[in-house]
């Protein structure tokens, strides 16, 4: 072997043990003993908030200004009052001119007062005192929407007492000095309440609808129960619906 590959072979052999061989033989080491764990409390929104550099928690008057939904029993209601009179001048000035001087409506806008025993009509009017089932939907609705273009305009008190002087278009109330608050609220109940019921679709429908269908021999007389309202939509008995190519 000459004296230039046996210096090549000295020199790789030399790599060999300094990259390869030597950690194969370096001393074992024992792993480390892990540390006690520790319970720590969860993170506060702040933390989080500090630890991701985004945002801030939201201020409790920032959350009350979205929170201001108003349930049926009167959860959610702001502090304030209003009376049928202080109603009848605000509606006057900011809704008679959509919805009329007494609630019956101007042009094609909707009717807020009257309609009673309609329901059953061939022309039911579905207004407050005649449909509406709970009163938190005018105050929340008010509250919430009108005036038309705008919204969020009317203070608490104004809400009460043209929630009050809606009562009063309807027979509600019958005293013009009635006030209305977050107090007497819930005490105010709309006639047609009673008439509203959960959702019972799952047990008187749906047993209906998944019976077999009938496939042969199910021709019986068909009747005519009822007809459109506006649309004259409905043929008659002694009519054949007209043929389509």
């Amino acid at each position: 072997m000459s004296r230039l590959a046996r210096t090549a072979l000295l020199a790789g052999a030399a790599a060999l043990i300094v990259l390869g061989v030597g950690p194969l033989f370096a001393k074992a080491q024992k792993p480390a003993k892990p540390e006690a764990q520790k319970t720590e409390a969860a993170p506060s929104a702040a933390t989080r908030v500090a630890k991701l550099n985004l945002g801030r928690v939201a201020l409790p008057e920032e959350i009350a200004a979205w929170d201001t939904d108003v349930r049926p029993d009167g959860h959610g209601l702001p502090p304030g009052k209003g009376t049928v009179k202080e109603g009848d001048e605000i509606f006057q000035a900011q809704c008679a001119a959509c919805h009329g001087e007494f609630g019956e409506g101007a042009g094609r806008w909707p009717v807020l007062a009257g309609g009673q025993g309609s329901l059953t009509a061939d022309r039911p009017e579905k207004t407050i005192g005649s449909f509406w089932p709970d009163l938190s939907t005018v105050f929340d609705y008010i509250r919430r929407a009108m005036p038309y273009g705008n919204a969020h305009s009317l203070s608490a008190d104004e809400a009460y007492a043209l929630t009050a002087y809606l009562l009063y278009l309807n027979d509600l109330v019958k005293d013009e000095d009635f006030e209305l608050s977050e107090k007497n609220f819930t005490s105010i109940k709309l006639p047609n309440a009673k008439n509203f019921y959960d959702d019972d679709r799952e047990t008187t429908e749906k047993a209906f609808w998944g019976q077999t269908p009938c496939m042969t021999n199910c021709k019986s007389e068909v009747k005519i129960t009822g007809r459109a309202a506006v649309l004259d939509v409905t043929p008659d008995d002694d009519k054949t619906a007209p043929k389509v190519d």
